[in-house]
């Protein structure tokens, strides 16, 4: 399999394990309104490098989300050219700069101790102590339940427990070989006691016995603590990045 090949099954596996509930195809775009606060749910996103990046495309592109009342938002991924300088011209500028990674299942540390679960769904609690972790008001908490509802892969949802309560919380959705790991998020009053870090090896070792091959993930550029823990993990191959672009 070569780079780009990887790269673009990466973004499958990553659209998919954070599905929009309204969304249409368009020009080999996938434009996603799912309402609430995440960018990656309510944009315009390229599904292979033949999607259209002309004038033409964009206007729809922008028709449609003014039909819909939303801010017209363009996730541009560094694997496809000629879409940068296009959106640059009509005033757009660059957003949420995040890089994806991923690592061989082989080549993975992970760490076993803790009390780590792993259930193919997610309970009340679990969806409780995300809305807790998350700082969401409460629309952006529905969302994210609604986000969770939408999903049609094979998906593992790990909690880490300190004193009984859940302290770190993860989900991987698994697809071609690939686990997409989404929501990592650790109550900060307990940061530095590596509950992240056995939530997601509990959950990578969980995805281990389905076949997984390997795990990616996208992370903001500038989270710092976030990459140390997954290249510690043995999640450092920098594969590619991309960014937003929308309108001042």
């Amino acid at each position: 399999m070569t780079s780009q090949e990887l790269n673009w099954r990466i973004e499958a596996a990553c659209l998919n394990a954070w599905p929009s509930h309204r969304e249409i195809v368009l020009g080999g775009w996938l434009l996603r309104a799912s309402g609430g606060p995440t960018r990656r749910a309510n944009s315009a996103n390229p599904l292979h490098p033949g999607a259209l990046i002309d004038e033409a495309h964009i206007e729809r592109v922008e028709a449609t989300y003014r039909r819909l009342g939303q801010r017209v938002l363009f996730r541009v991924p560094g694997i496809i050219d000629g879409i940068d300088t296009k959106l640059a011209a009509r005033g757009y500028e660059i957003d949420g700069v995040t890089r994806t990674l991923y690592g061989d299942m082989d080549d993975l540390t992970l760490e076993t101790a803790g009390q780590v679960s792993v259930a193919d769904l997610p309970d009340e609690d679990w969806l409780s102590a995300r809305d807790r972790l998350s700082g969401n008001d409460p629309t952006g908490c529905a969302a994210y339940r609604a986000i969770i509802a939408s999903l049609l892969l094979p998906c593992g949802f790990a909690a880490a427990r300190h004193e009984g309560r859940i302290a770190s919380i993860a989900f991987g959705a698994i697809q071609d070989g690939l686990l997409a790991l989404e929501s990592v998020v650790t109550d900060p009053a307990l940061r530095g006691l590596g509950l992240a870090r056995q939530c997601v090896s509990g959950l990578i070792l969980w995805a281990r016995q389905q076949g997984v091959e390997g795990v990616a993930l996208q992370v903001m550029a500038d989270n710092a603590p976030a990459r140390r823990l997954y290249a510690g993990l043995g999640i450092g191959r920098d594969l590619y990045g991309y960014h937003y672009r929308v309108k001042a």
